[in-house]
């Protein structure tokens, strides 16, 4: 609960400092490294929005507390993976090639509810990230929204790390350019009203930048392990 009001007071501090209204920010915190007991905390403390990364333990987390909470697969999804995240998670953060679209389209039918998805984006171009480059993802987000059963509510992307949340500032500006352009577009699917951007670390730089949704880990669970963000 403590670290919940530092993070709200830190929000609302970015969005006067850019003029925006911390109601457009929305906290997810990342429980993918927490036990179940945690995950129920966070819950408790307010938290209505769940992070998690890996199907294989989410899904027992979902299994107990999934009526309490709004989930998101915010990790690579695997195409074989479809099966388990789609019906149980109302996000996915990760949705990153055509294939992936493909078969949570088909999973998202069968289990009777949309998938609401974000567009993974490269921005920062390193090779250890997954995401499309920024040069394909309109005709990317041309052929997904002819998906029925997926909902396409806008772009992400993970920002180098780096001790100085500053360094991070020039890729989330990025992304909310990428934004702009596709909405100005007014192809198909382009709507894209929100950004998935901002960790534990340079989340408030984010903010300033036009984040809808902030994925919070070691800043509102705990670290669970020395890399955790």
């Amino acid at each position: 609960e403590q670290n919940l009001h530092q993070v709200k007071e830190n929000i609302a501090a970015a969005c006067r400092r850019s003029g925006r209204n911390p109601d457009e920010v929305r906290i997810v915190a990342v429980t993918k490294y927490v036990d179940l007991e945690t995950t129920r905390r966070a819950l408790d403390a307010g938290l209505t929005h769940i992070g998690e990364s890996r199907a294989q333990e989410a899904v027992p987390k979902w299994e107990q507390l999934g009526d309490r909470g709004i989930w998101h697969f915010i990790g690579h999804l695997q195409s074989n993976k479809a099966k388990a995240v789609a019906g149980r998670f109302t996000y996915v953060h990760s949705l990153d090639r055509f294939s992936l679209a493909k078969e949570l389209n088909r999973r998202s039918e069968a289990a009777g509810r949309p998938t609401r998805c974000f567009v993974q984006v490269n921005v920062s171009g390193e090779a250890s990230k997954h995401g499309l480059d920024p040069v394909e993802v309109k005709e990317f987000v041309e052929q997904a929204a002819e998906f029925p059963y997926l909902q396409l509510e806008g772009l992400m992307t993970m920002a180098p790390f780096t001790e100085d949340p500053e360094e991070a500032r020039p890729v989330f500006r990025r992304l909310k350019e990428l934004q702009r352009e596709l909405q100005q577009s007014g192809a198909s699917g382009t709507a894209l009203p929100h950004l998935s951007m901002g960790m534990s670390r340079d989340y408030q730089v984010a903010v300033e930048e036009g984040a809808t949704f902030v994925r919070l880990g070691s800043v509102l669970v705990g670290e669970a392990y020395p890399k955790q963000r």
